[in-house]
């Protein structure tokens, strides 16, 4: 297997195993750390509890200016939270869809669609089981992508670059929360497959991040710290980082922390690669090396 395919299966079983785990909304470190990256509490409340398991690295759906009867598409959906918020912005005559790599996530959210917040399926939702780096819509066809703490993790970036360019339509935009580096990571954190899952190893300079966006043939192209503390996804127990349902978050008035699996918090069957990772961020400050962006960029006209 490929260096690739290892950690694209490794990606894919850790959050398979957080999607098919008990976490939601209902959990006060779950929602607290949502509130942390930019979610109100009417928000949170608006959407199914299923949808959110504390994942996020910022609200892309709050910078995105979604207006009624646009097509949105979320890369890295999860359990849909961004897809659900963008729903409600885009209302009937709009489109808000889901692209996500793992079975487990795209089963959930499509429960949640089903269900709905109040028992009302959601009608203009949709989403598709695919990688971000091939996404089945057709060119052209998408007013605006959003994505939540996902691209990090694709090994092949500008390959997810250019087909977000592909499909958008022309003066298209990108709005996207992701995690990237202020300065290269130490080795050992670099070399860490568990620091890569946990949303750090796998993130690339803000510099080269907009780079790349340019390179796809975008414009406008901005990628700003948000200046979020990243340590509130502080370790618990034996685990850490942005996959983790034991967490604890500097923006709650008091440490709030959630569960704590046998096997870790992505249930991968070596436990150790978590403990890794909590001794990595125990170690390093992680705000010194990374950041929460926002990142805008447009697609011009033909």
């Amino acid at each position: 297997m490929s260096d690739t395919a290892s950690i694209t299966q490794t990606i894919q079983d850790c959050y398979g195993q957080v999607a098919n785990g008990s976490l939601s909304g209902r959990n006060a470190g779950v929602a607290a750390i949502a509130k942390a990256f930019g979610y109100s509490e009417a928000e949170l409340t608006a959407v199914p509890a299923a949808a959110n398991m504390g994942l996020s690295c910022g609200n892309p759906t709050a910078m995105a200016s979604l207006r009624p009867g646009e097509t949105v598409v979320d890369l890295g959906c999860g359990g849909g939270l961004d897809v659900f918020l963008a729903s409600q912005k885009v209302g009937p005559a709009g489109k808000a869809i889901g692209i996500d790599m793992t079975p487990a996530m795209i089963e959930r959210a499509r429960l949640s669609a089903a269900q709905g917040p109040d028992g009302k399926p959601f009608s203009n939702v949709a989403f598709y089981l695919a990688e971000i780096h091939a996404i089945p819509l057709l060119g052209e066809s998408v007013d605006c992508v959003i994505s939540n703490c996902v691209i990090n993790l694709a090994p092949d970036k500008a390959a997810v670059f250019r087909e977000i360019a592909r499909i958008l339509k022309p003066a298209g935009r990108v709005a996207i929360s992701d995690i990237a580096l202020k300065k290269p990571l130490p080795e050992e954190l670099a070399g860490s497959i568990a620091a890569w899952v946990g949303c750090i190893s796998g993130a690339v300079l803000m510099a080269d991040y907009r780079q790349s966006l340019l390179d796809a043939g975008f414009a406008q192209v901005n990628v700003v710290d948000s200046g979020t503390d990243l340590n509130a996804y502080g370790s618990v127990g034996k685990q850490t980082a942005c996959c983790s349902p034991s967490m604890t978050t500097a923006a709650a008035k008091t440490a709030v922390t959630l569960p704590i699996r046998e096997t870790g918090c992505c249930g991968a069957p070596q436990p150790s690669v978590h403990e890794n990772l909590a001794e990595l961020a125990r170690k390093y400050d992680l705000n010194e090396y990374a950041a929460s962006v926002k990142v805008y960029a447009i697609k011009p006209q033909a």
